[in-house]
């Protein structure tokens, strides 16, 4: 029987059986009998190209008749090596100078990494010097022009006569998978008189021939090729049977069968899944190289059955809309192993389906043109894939019935013979619309707060028989009455369904819980004055009255709404919440604290030349190169200091010292932070204006234990040089050295007279000032 159901509402006629096949049998043959002429300008999806290989002229153009040319192709299409394959395929070797060839190739299906073969003499199938084999390469099957893909140059293995580096041109050769090394199986000479050759008397050119620049379609014309490969399944162990034959054409009118090998034994284990290709290349002698008109398909046709269909009578269908029904492999009889519905196609009647049964590709190929049919009663389709097909029914045949006639392919392009489909066209109910409890007639979609729920009802202007109602496409178990509680959120709809079990569907009406987008809030807010307030709503990220309302709660039980957060004053813990302005369900609570200080943060400090108490002039006065000690006095919560010298300057120590180096008014900024946060800043400005200071004494006792020496007492000095002279103007000490003890009242060794004395004095300050001093002072003894 056929499993019938309504598009989008499966289950409502008869329950779905869902089947299941293993991942071999789905990738098995799907596509096959693969058929391409190449005549419409491009390729079939399934066909891969790759190179210099392009679709042109009605071929597959895989080189032009250029140097170092290499292109490719190959067949996306996976089948079980257990099947064996065969191809046919027209190939055209002709323009140029006589290389290389063409090869056709096996390799792994299962393989993610495509990448052809070395080109040149391995022809895009074994590999060349440090050039790679073909990935998952199993076999490959050369058309050599050139010579050289039997023989052992380039790195390949094996070859005619051993491992002979010479070349065989005009040679048809065999070799084996990427596992050992692509080596040579065997092969043969087509145009040549020697040890390998087929006999003379069919001897030709695997290409075209000499002298041929043109493409060489017709059967007739010397120059025409056409090659047939046969792989049978090995019936005595693994491998295949390898046969290949051609038609050939050296004589005018006369073209004529060639067996090139002959059920040839490749005993080589074959992956669990085959793809097919072909390759081309020249080197440094060229040739266009061309395929068309392939065909392939399975090997074992005899141990392949053709379906076995069942007529459909009496179903149902109803007006104005599309009704979908599938045929399952439980339906139909599927007859070989790993098979499954590739395609359904559809006829007006068996003398259609009859007309191609002789066409392979025809009945293989599940043509475009047969998945549609318009009739005066309605329209059919069939899916790209798989049993299923629609009809859509004319409302001006209601009552009456509409026959088709179809066919099953499979995926090992096996078509059954023909069989009925035989509908009865019936009256569709009345539109039926689903509306809302408590909202206006027109509303298709509401937002609820999660849990609550919405009465949705069914109605229309029709006795209805049957309800089903769907949430988000899948049938609701249960939920078969005209009205409908809903509570989860999503797209509802209903199906109403007349005394003919024809359904009417329903508008969708959407449930929406919206989901509130993540608050950002400052969950510990402080107030760092001691009495004040705070606006709570400054501290919410994106505060958005115009969608959403705020609520914050104490710990006593008050609330605040919205622009009533504006002024907080008190400590304590509080919850805020939030919620869409159009629903009254709020989000769950965030807590916040809110520290208002009793005690405000105050910054304070102090400072003095470092280890002195020197702060003032009468104190002595600060000096622009000394050390100043900058000494915290601000509360005693503070943890950490940020120093600001107003020079540039700055420093994260509790007291730090300082050394301006310069004159000025320096503002210096203290800013003290507590753990809560809150800050506070104390500037003082500290005058420097003293850069050195020079005392010099009046007199010095050399004989004493004390005042021994004469010098200048200096601060803020870097450079001095001193003089002292008798009363007669003579030199009696000089110094330039800044650390010098001074005159120890000593000429030549001997102790001066005492009296008076004459000082000069040329100093430099810290910060370049030059000051220059003299005077007298008196010796005493």
């Amino acid at each position: 029987m056929v499993r019938e159901y309504l598009y989008r509402y499966r289950s409502f006629i008869l329950p779905l059986i869902f089947f299941s096949v293993s991942l071999q049998s789905v990738l098995a043959q799907v596509g096959f009998p693969y058929c391409e002429s190449f005549q419409g300008g491009s390729a079939q999806s399934a066909t891969v190209v790759g190179g210099s290989a392009q679709v042109s002229e009605g071929v597959l153009r895989l080189t032009d008749a250029a140097e170092d040319q290499s292109g490719y192709i190959y067949v996306d299409i996976p089948f079980p090596s257990a099947f064996g394959i065969k191809a046919s395929f027209d190939y055209y070797m002709y323009g140029g100078s006589g290389a290389d060839g063409i090869t056709v190739f096996l390799f792994d299906a299962n393989i993610d990494n495509f990448s052809p073969g070395g080109f040149g003499g391995s022809l895009g199938y074994s590999p060349r010097n440090n050039e790679p084999g073909l990935t998952g390469g199993y076999l490959g099957l050369g058309f050599d022009a050139f010579g050289n893909f039997g023989n052992t140059t380039e790195g390949r293995i094996g070859g005619f006569g051993g491992n002979s580096n010479n070349l065989f041109p005009d040679a048809i050769v065999l070799r084996g998978p990427a596992q050992g090394g692509y080596a040579f199986v065997t092969g043969i000479q087509t145009n040549d008189p020697g040890p390998f050759s087929l006999p003379p008397n069919q001897n030709f050119p695997v290409s075209s021939g000499e002298g041929i620049n043109v493409r060489v379609t017709d059967p007739n014309q010397v120059g025409y090729r056409k090659v047939f490969v046969d792989m049978e399944p090995n019936p005595g162990g693994e491998g295949y049977l390898v046969s290949v034959d051609m038609i050939v054409t050296t004589e005018q009118g006369n073209p004529r069968d060639v067996s090139i090998f002959s059920r040839v034994l490749f005993e080589f284990p074959a992956p669990e899944n085959l793809k097919i290709g072909f390759a081309a290349s020249t080197g440094g002698l060229t040739n266009i190289h061309e395929i068309a008109n392939l065909q392939v398909e399975v090997s074992d046709q005899e141990g392949l059955q053709n379906p076995v269909g069942v007529d459909i009578d009496d179903k149902a269908s109803c007006a104005g809309q599309d009704n979908t029904y599938e045929i399952t492999s439980e339906d139909i009889s599927l007859l070989n192993e790993g098979s499954v519905i590739r395609c359904l196609q559809l006829y007006g009647s068996l003398e259609e389906i009859e007309e191609e049964a002789d066409d392979v590709c025809a009945q293989g190929r599940c043509r475009p043109e047969n998945r549609e049919m318009v009739l005066p009663q309605g329209t059919f389709r069939a899916a790209d894939e798989g049993g299923s097909f629609t009809f859509f029914p004319n409302e001006d045949f209601i009552d009456e019935t509409v026959e088709i006639y179809y066919t099953v392919t499979d995926n090992f392009g096996k078509t059954s013979e023909g069989n009925f489909i035989r509908l009865l066209i019936q009256e569709s109910p009345e539109p039926v619309r689903l509306s809302a409890e408590g909202v206006e007639a027109e509303t298709v979609e509401l937002r609820q707060c999660e849990g609550d729920g919405i009465l949705l009802t069914a109605t229309g202007d029709e006795d209805y028989f049957a309800f089903e109602w769907y949430l988000e496409g899948e049938k609701i178990p249960g939920a078969d009455q005209e009205s409908f509680f809903a509570i989860e959120s999503g797209q509802y709809q209903v199906i109403a369904l007349n005394e003919k079990s024809c359904p009417a569907e329903s508008n969708i009406f959407e449930l929406i819980n919206p989901e509130l987008p993540a608050l950002e809030v400052d969950q510990l807010i402080v107030g760092c004055s001691p009495g004040m307030s705070k606006d709570i709503r400054e501290f919410i990220e994106g505060y958005d009255l115009d969608n959403f309302d705020y609520l914050l709660e104490d710990e006593f039980g008050n609330f605040w709404k919205n622009d009533e957060m504006n002024s907080i004053s008190q400590s304590g813990k509080y919850q805020l919440s939030y919620k869409f302005k159009d629903l009254e369900c709020y989000s769950g609570p965030i807590e916040i604290e809110l520290i208002i200080v009793e005690e405000g943060l105050i910054a304070g400090f102090d400072y003095e030349v470092d280890g002195t108490g020197i702060k003032t002039e009468e104190d002595g006065g600060i000096f622009i190169d000394d050390p100043i000690r900058f000494i915290d006095l601000s509360s005693e919560d503070a943890i950490s200091w940020e120093w600001d010298f107003g020079d540039g300057a700055a420093s994260d120590l509790q007291s730090p010292v300082h050394v301006f180096g310069q004159r000025g008014n320096f503002k210096v900024k203290l800013t003290v932070t507590n753990e809560l946060g809150c800050q506070s800043e104390k500037i003082i400005e500290v005058p420097l204006t003293l850069s050195y200071r020079v005392m010099i004494p009046s007199g010095f006792t050399p004989n004493q234990m004390e005042n021994r020496f004469f010098r200048p007492k200096v601060k803020g000095i870097v450079k001095m040089e001193l003089l002292i002279f008798n009363l007669w103007g003579n030199t009696v000490f000089q110094s330039n050295d800044l650390e010098t003890d001074g005159w120890d009242g000593r000429v030549n060794g001997e102790l001066a007279p005492s009296g008076n004395y004459v000082y000069r004095v040329k100093m430099e300050s810290v910060d370049g000032e030059l000051i220059e001093e003299s005077g007298r002072f008196t010796l005493i003894r």
